[in-house]
């Protein structure tokens, strides 16, 4: 299976500094973006936390394959999803201990949405509301599914567009790297087809760019992940940029 990546970020119209952070890992297909929160330049730390210790996971493991593990494996999961998944956990712990050791990172948290692919498959691990989508014969699917307090409302409540779009307490996750000592990683895997683009957001993306202007710039880009990337995070600038925005595409070929 062979892929073509991009990624980029941009620190959106109203913030004063970017708390987004991704990294794309060729050599381990391994790709991730992560959205920090905190104050103080808090959540910087936090999300870049995260990618570091994801890529620092992963290679470690794949040069030494009796490294320890943070936790013991799921066995409904294959072994590259209890990879990511460990990773993950692992970060979640490094930043939860370094916020309760120092007071000047106290409350400092960060979503993550990761993905890894491998033998023909592809495992996606996230916790809170950044996003994967995927881009497959036209037709754009979100693969993820937020931990916010939106999300559970819309469970029990059915509400408009306009409703949603009002709802007072959008922004409020209810799980997030760091806030407790142990962490609940959604972890789903599939077969990728040749063709399939994945994208990973910040919510500063998917808060601001409709699913709709979602496919439509991807379609558009006719395969150019650079232009497809820079063009998200322009109308999501262009539609308010109230957060930081961050997007990583990655395209399946033959």
């Amino acid at each position: 299976m062979k892929l073509r990546y991009a990624g980029s970020t941009h620190v959106g119209m109203r913030r004063s500094h970017n708390e987004d952070a991704f990294i794309l890992v060729p050599k381990e297909k391994l790709y991730v973006v992560a959205d920090g929160m905190g104050g103080h330049a808090c959540g910087e730390v936090a999300s870049r936390m995260t990618v570091e210790t994801l890529e620092e996971f992963f290679r470690a493991t794949s040069d030494d394959p009796e490294t320890t593990w943070i936790c013991k494996p799921d066995p409904q999961l294959s072994e590259q999803a209890n990879r990511l998944r460990a990773a993950i956990m692992l970060a979640n712990n490094k930043i939860y201990e370094r916020a309760q050791r120092d007071p000047a990172h106290r409350g400092m948290g960060t979503t993550v949405v990761s993905a890894v692919f491998y033998d023909g498959n592809v495992s996606v691990a996230h916790v809170g509301d950044s996003r994967v989508y995927r881009w497959r014969g036209g037709e754009l699917t979100q693969m993820t599914e937020d931990h916010s307090l939106l999300n559970d409302y819309k469970k029990i409540a059915s509400l408009t567009a306009e409703e949603e779009r009002n709802f007072q307490h959008k922004n409020i996750i209810v799980r997030a790297l760091g806030m407790k000592a142990d962490v609940v990683v959604d972890v789903l895997s599939e077969t990728p087809q040749i063709g399939d683009i994945y994208l990973l957001c910040s919510d500063g993306l998917s808060g601001e760019v409709t699913d709709q202007e979602i496919a439509s710039i991807i379609s558009d880009s006719r395969g150019d992940l650079e232009l497809a990337c820079a063009q998200l995070i322009e109308t999501a600038c262009n539609n308010g940029g109230k957060d930081n925005v961050t997007a990583v595409i990655v395209m399946v070929t033959e």
